[in-house]
Parts: structure tokens; sequence; C-alpha cells
């Protein structure tokens, strides 16, 4: 007989954790969707998923969630599976969150149908690695399946070998007809120069002659050689609506080429050409390629190093882009003389809804021929961004007498430039009574002291529902300015988070200005009253 002691030992039980059961799968997509649709910051900033779509995105993040974890748990083996589940989790919440800050699809992207999901092959959201050929047998193997409905791929964010390329080249062939959007944005990371060129004129062998609607080249350091390693492929594009070049290390050898390259289709509506050292004669040639695209509507040529005379190339050009929403020409040289040109551009462009010309040297002289075109001929802006142009309160006037005819107004940017207490007052009375879809405001950086700082914070809780932040950090506010700051906030009823961060605020500052004491209440509402009447003098 075993000893009684033994008889009662109790017994270890293991639990395994993953995988998880199909019914555990099933309350993560009810608790997904329920997460998806309610209302949230999130919502306010990028719109509302019906219950519908939040469903259909749960769906999608929780197979390909679990299909990554599944990997990672045949990869590294964590015993019970603890490991893999918080991985599952971090992936999901991750997924979740590009979700939200997609928003709602857009009511044609909807009216394509419910199978939108089977004509899309996209590999980038696995392990970024180097691809041989046996792994690039497997991942496309999708890709031969007779009667697939493929019509849009991306490789992002794998790097083809040769070998890999060598298997791609003949799938690719063999989906020439159906084909209208193709991603190869970073798929050569890592490769030398010569297996890089290699791998990219076997892609444009097999892609040419495909009717590509959308084609993204973007963060492959293409350079000349690159560009015209893709020969083929850009000469052939007849149809070409959107291409991305981002990042690309452009040069103005590299911008002729393409001028030399694309066809004349008259049908880009997209042309982003982020981050390259284009240069002004490479400007130049891009001009060109504007001048043969009438019909654009989303133009972004930022960071790319052009000065006065390729700003005065591309600002002409633009004259010929009467249907642009959005142009974006941010962190460039073009100084006073390109910004006047500038000015005159906008006034024919009476469509554009988003404006970028943060850091493009424009001083006080420009900033204000742009603000006057914009108020006689841009009625629908909904974002304007004009950061570290050197503005004063010089252009303060012609500032607020545009922004007040801005009903559409979502989100202004004003840091890092010297528009100081009067700027403030002047353009802060100007919102207050207008914009009130107005969600962001950033005035930092701008030499703003406790007057300004207050009127700005009456600007935003004024008929402004859909408010999210106000940024005033980096100025010289005092600590009673920025508690005057948050009372005129919580009256209003609006959250804290409404008020950004406040790390890089001077509170001294505001004495040390001219060696003078901070202004009191009286003087205050005296300097903002004064103004208030300069406003009122204004032909709005």
């Amino acid at each position: 007989m075993e000893p009684a002691t033994k008889a009662f030992e109790p017994r270890i039980l293991s639990i395994k954790l993953w995988p998880p059961s199909e019914n555990t799968r099933a309350m993560l997509v009810e608790r997904m969707t329920k997460n998806l649709s309610v209302e949230s910051i999130f919502s306010r900033k990028y719109g509302l998923l019906s219950k519908e779509e939040a469903f259909e995105n749960a769906k999608k993040i929780e197979v390909a969630c679990f299909a990554l974890a599944s990997d990672h748990f045949e990869k590294e083996p964590d015993g019970d599976g603890s490991g893999t589940v918080q991985f599952y989790a971090k992936e999901t919440s991750k997924l979740m969150l590009e979700a939200l800050k997609r928003g709602p699809k857009p009511k044609e992207e909807k009216e394509i149908g419910a199978n939108l999901h089977e004509t899309v092959f996209d590999i980038s959201g696995g392990l970024r690695d180097f691809l041989g050929a046996d792994e690039a047998r497997k991942l496309l193997s999708p890709l031969k399946e007779e009667g697939n409905a493929y019509t849009k791929i991306c490789f992002s964010n794998r790097s083809f070998g040769i070998d890999a390329a060598l298997v791609a080249e003949p799938i690719l062939t063999s989906l020439k007809n159906q084909l209208v959007e193709v991603d190869l944005s970073d798929f050569i990371a890592g490769r030398s120069e010569d297996e890089a060129l290699e791998v990219m004129g076997i892609f444009s062998k097999a892609l040419e002659g495909c009717a590509l609607k959308s084609l993204n080249l973007s963060e492959n350091a293409l350079g000349e050689k690159g560009v015209r390693a893709f020969t083929e492929l850009l000469s052939s594009q007849k149809s070409l609506e959107e291409l991305y070049l981002r990042n690309n290390g452009i040069s103005e050898e590299a911008a002729k080429a393409l001028c030399e390259l694309i066809p004349p289709t008259e049908k880009l509506r997209v042309l982003h050409f982020h981050n390259n050292m284009t240069g002004d004669e490479g400007a130049v040639a891009i001009a060109e390629v504007l001048n043969r695209s009438p019909l654009l509507e989303d133009f972004h040529c930022s960071s790319t190093r052009v000065d006065s005379k390729g700003g005065i190339a591309l600002s002409n050009a633009l004259q010929m882009c009467t249907h642009l929403r959005k142009l974006d020409l941010r962190d460039n040289l073009f100084g006073v003389e390109a910004g006047m040109v500038l000015s005159e551009t906008l006034e024919m462009l009476g469509g554009i809804t988003e404006l970028h010309l943060s850091y493009l040297n424009l001083e006080d002289k420009s900033a204000i021929a742009i603000f006057d075109s914009l108020r006689r001929s841009v009625p629908c802006l909904e974002v304007l961004e004009i950061a570290g142009n050197e503005i004063t309160a010089k252009a303060a006037p012609a500032a607020a007498a545009c922004l007040s005819t801005k009903q559409t107004l979502r989100k202004l940017g004003f840091s890092e430039n010297e528009l100081k207490d009067e700027g403030a007052i002047l353009i802060g009375k100007a919102l207050e009574g207008s914009n009130p879809r107005l969600q962001e405001l950033d005035f930092s950086s701008n030499g703003v002291r406790r007057v300004g700082a207050r009127c700005l914070a009456r600007a935003v809780v004024s008929n402004k529902p859909d408010f999210v932040l106000l940024n005033i950090d980096s100025n010289t506010i005092s600590e009673e300015g920025i508690e005057e700051v948050k009372a005129v906030l919580k009256a209003a009823k609006m959250p804290e988070s409404v008020l950004g961060p406040l790390d890089d605020n001077d509170p001294e500052g505001e004495e040390e200005e001219d060696g003078e004491e901070a202004e009191d209440e009286d003087t205050g509402e005296k300097e903002e009253n004064a103004v208030e009447l300069k406003l009122q003098n204004l032909s709005v």
C-alpha cells in the first residue's frame, strides 16, 4: 500500500495558452469591434468607424495577428505560450491604432465592394528580412493561382536579392494585364549597388507595359542609376495617376532622367517627391513634369534642397495645375522672391484644402502676399502650416484678415516665428469669432507672453466643439499666465489634454524681456482692446 501522503499529492496542471480557442478569438474580434466604433480622441480627429467597418477591420486584424503570432511561436517556442500571447496582444493593439488613424473608408472605396481584400496582395506586414529564392516561391505562390483577381501588389519592407527577383519575374509578367497598383517601396534594402540595380532592372522588364494607375518606388535610394534601371517600366506608363518617389536620393541628374522617362500622360493626379536632394536644376526638371500634369491634385515636394530659382520654376509650373487640392513645399529655401511668385500662383488655385509652407524663408513680405492671396481665392482651406518663416507681428493683420474668412479650417500651424503678443492677439481675435471646425492650433516658439497666451486660449474655446490641441510651448508665459490659460479652458469644460505639453516654456523669460515686468490684468485687457480695434478696421 502506498503512503497516505503520496496518495494525496496534488497533481500539477499544465495550461497551454497558445493557440487560443476559436471562442477566445471570436471574443477578441467582438471586443475590438466595440473599441474601434466608439467615440474617442481618434474618431474626433480622423472620423468614426461604423460598426460594420469596425467589424471588418477587427476580423482582418485578428487573422493577421494570429498568423504572425503562430509564426512567432514556431520560431521562438516559449513553453505554455504566454510570451506568444503577449506578442499577439501587442501586434493587435498596434494594428488597431493604425485602423483608428486611417479612419473610415472614403465613399468611393466602400462602393468597390466587400471583395476588395481579395484584389490586394501584400507581403509588407511580415518580418523585415532578406528574401531568397525559396522564401520568395512560398510568399508569392498565391500570385500563381489560376484565375486570381489581384490588381494591387505590395512588396514593401522585404529585400529582394537577384535569386528572389528571378522567381518574381515570370509571376509578374503573367499578371501584366490585371495589375493597376504596384508598391515596390523599400524592396532592395541592404543590397549592394550592383545587385540592387540588377534587381530593379529585372522588375522593370517584368512589369513593362502594365497599365498602372499607381506606382510607388519610394525608400530605394535610386539616384540617377536607379531611375534609369526602371526605364522600361517608367517609359511604358501612359495612364499613370499616382507616382511616389519619397526618400529616393533624387539628385539633379536623377530628376532630369525622370522628366525624360515619364511620358506625358496628362492623367497624373498625385506626385510625391519628399526628402530628396533635387536642388534648383532638379526642380526645374520636375517643373516640366508639372507642366504636363494639368489634372494634378496632390503635390508633395518637401525637403528637396530647392532654392529660389527652383522655387520660382515650381511655383510658375503649378499655375497649370488648377485642380490642385494638397500642396506641400515645406523645408526648402525658396526665399522672398520665390514666395512672391508662389502668392501669385495661389490666386489661381482656388480648390486647395491643404497647404504646407513651413520653413521656406518667406519673411513678412511674401507671407503677407500669400495671406492676401489665400483670403481672396481659397475658400475651403482646411490645413495651413506656415511655421519657421521669420514672420513677425507686421504680417499679423494680413494673417488675421485671411483666417477670419476660413470657416473650414481644421489645423493651423504658426510655430517658430516671431509673432509675439501683438501677433497672437490679432490672430486670436480673428479666430475667436470664426473657424468653428478648428481642431489644432500651434503657436509654439513665437515669443508669446501672458496676454497673448490668454487670447489664444479664448480663441480656441469659442464655438469650436471639435478642438483637441493648443500648443503654446517654447514661449515665455509666466506661471500666472499658464494658470489663466488653464482656467479659460476649464471654464469651457475642455479636457486638460487640450493644452499641449509646456516642458520648454520659460516662465521667467516674460519678466526678462526688455527688462520689464509681466503685464498685469488691466494692461493686458487694454492691449487686447487696442488690437481688437485694429482688427475691426481690416478689410475682411
